[in-house]
């Protein structure tokens, strides 16, 4: 067994003093400091009044470190997962998007066959078109879109995890009606048109997620409420991309006051460009130029991100007041409720996945450890 002293244990309710973490590949209890003397352990982390959290899950990432989900090979995933756990990321959802059917069929079977290992843990697919809404297409290629096609995932249900749709383009709501038969994969609205009232319609009807709010969907009218209003006006998850570009510092607080902070889920939505060097890149095919803060097409689209998943959490800790165990929810309790892993990751408690960051005052990451095992350690 091992243990963290010295830190400041974030759980979801509190931030725990004078106790130390015991761990193997699973936590096996949270002591005080003054009853660790009676505790053996093979080796120790003095974390130096640094915090502990669970670790951090992006359940929304195309890439990393000059890799992107979609070149579908092994040395592409391996790579994104070694990447991301400089940023505390621990577990993740390798993100697709909208490309030719056999390039994501190809993207799935890779994700489905690759064994990764030293890295993040893959905990299944986001699949992120092509089932959008040519309008709010954001940049993804609109030559590739097509209306929602149950046929065509259907043998991929038990790998994904969520399926970013436009619930306008699904007649009769054919498409949710039968994926939600699969309890493991949620239905999400992104890249899409609907009004408030298709959009209500499809909460209603199955929908229980939004992928990153405001971003490539109906804003909210005081006369048009779109996809944010329809947001507000139920009680489900929701992405944000907290990266001050594709939402504006200002609207953080009110944001998170108006949706529930339990329901509010932080992501990157990085490409390949993620902890990588300006310059030209490529997304779906598209070239991408990226400078210190975005990447965009040539049209000056936003083209996903180059957020680090530790930089959202303190860009919400320092434009809101939620207290830090509320921000760090929303990267573990919330992502692992959200797609029903919340029995297994999200939260440092007795038999769950040892799955931990140590990360100072400036939400940098010191330490990341993975099925107990340190994977990342900065010297």
């Amino acid at each position: 067994m091992r243990a963290i002293i010295n830190s400041k244990i974030i759980l979801e309710d509190e931030v725990l003093e004078d106790s130390v973490i015991v761990y193997n590949d699973k936590i096996v209890d949270i002591v005080k400091s003054n009853e660790f003397e009676n505790v053996k352990v093979d080796s120790i982390i003095d974390a130096k009044g640094n915090y502990v959290s669970a670790g951090f899950i992006d359940l929304h990432i195309h890439g990393s470190g000059g890799y992107d989900t979609m070149d579908a090979t092994k040395e592409a995933l391996n790579t994104i997962s070694k990447t991301i756990i400089q940023n505390g990321v621990t577990s993740y959802l390798p993100t697709t998007m909208s490309m030719s059917k056999s390039d994501i069929k190809n993207a799935l079977d890779n994700i489905r066959n690759t064994k990764i290992t030293g890295g993040a843990k893959s905990v299944g697919v986001h699949l992120e078109g092509p089932f959008i809404n040519p309008k709010y297409k954001g940049a993804q290629n609109e030559k590739y879109i097509i209306n929602p096609d149950y046929e065509f995932i259907k043998n991929y249900l038990d790998i994904i995890r969520i399926i970013t749709f436009a619930p306008e383009k699904d007649e009769n709501f054919e498409f949710i009606n039968k994926v939600k038969q699969h309890k493991n994969v949620v239905l999400s609205m992104g890249h899409t048109d609907a009004t408030f009232e298709q959009a209500i319609e499809a909460i209603q009807n199955g929908v229980t997620y939004v992928t990153h709010a405001f971003n490539a969907m109906t804003g909210l009218h005081h006369r048009n409420p779109g996809v944010i209003g329809a947001l507000f006006a139920n009680d489900i998850y929701c992405e944000l991309i907290a990266d001050t570009i594709h939402v504006h510092k200002g609207i953080f607080q009110s944001f998170i006051d108006m949706n529930k902070k339990e329901k509010v889920i932080l992501i990157t939505d990085s490409m390949r460009a993620g902890c990588m060097k300006c310059g030209e890149y490529e997304l779906g095919g598209q070239r991408v130029i990226v400078d210190e803060i975005s990447a965009r097409l040539e049209d000056n689209t936003l083209a996903g991100s180059i957020l680090k998943l530790n930089d959202a959490v303190k860009n919400i800790r320092d434009n809101t007041k939620y207290k830090i165990n509320d921000i760090i929810n929303m990267v573990t309790v919330n992502p692992a409720r959200a797609i029903g892993l919340y029995d297994e990751i999200g939260s440092i408690e007795k038999g769950k996945a040892a799955d931990l960051v140590i990360f100072d005052e400036n939400i940098k990451i010191l330490t990341t450890i993975i099925n107990g095992d340190t994977l990342y350690e900065v010297i």
